[in-house]
């Protein structure tokens, strides 16, 4: 009987020490950082402007680069005195050498006028689809083609829904 209390006496030390010996749990901790870079911003530098534009009671279009130059396709000509022709031309700012997204509007915008019908749409941009801030600032410039139906009479047309780019960093 003694041996007996002696091996029930050993099993519990040893199956209680197995127990203290088993692993505790662990915790391991990491630093939460966060960096505010500046705020990427976009103002208007030059409206759009066409310039001077004829027409022959057919329809055409007035293709305006982002560079400012214009060609005419259709019943449309451009007059030797052109009036003020201009890509819009936007401010970008943000950081650095930041890279950033362009969104031109996907629909042609109507111009409002003597006729009805006058849109400027396919609208592009330099630089096109992604932009690289210098320094922490670069020109956006923006052209588009100017549709004018068969009916366009002459007069002043202007934008009733607004040419709204967008840019968001990458």
């Amino acid at each position: 009987m003694k041996k007996l209390t002696i091996l029930f006496a050993f099993l519990l030390v040893v199956g209680f020490s197995t127990n203290a010996f088993a692993q505790a749990n662990v915790t391991a901790t990491a630093s939460t950082t966060a960096t505010i870079v500046t705020p990427l911003g976009i103002s208007k530098t030059v409206d759009m402007n066409f310039g001077n534009v004829a027409t022959n009671g057919v329809a055409g279009t007035v293709v305006l680069t982002p560079a400012g130059t214009r060609t005419s396709t259709g019943g449309v000509t451009l007059p030797a005195t052109a009036g003020s022709p201009a890509a819009a031309s936007f401010a970008v700012t943000g950081l650095g050498t930041y890279t950033y997204a362009i969104t031109l509007p996907a629909s042609p915008i109507t111009l409002a006028g003597t006729t009805a019908g006058v849109t400027a749409g396919t609208f592009t941009s330099t630089p096109s689809g992604t932009g690289a801030l210098t320094g922490g600032a670069q020109t956006l410039l923006v052209g588009a083609t100017l549709n004018l139906p068969a009916s366009t009479v002459a007069g002043s047309y202007t934008n009733v829904n607004s040419l709204a780019v967008t840019v968001c960093y990458n």
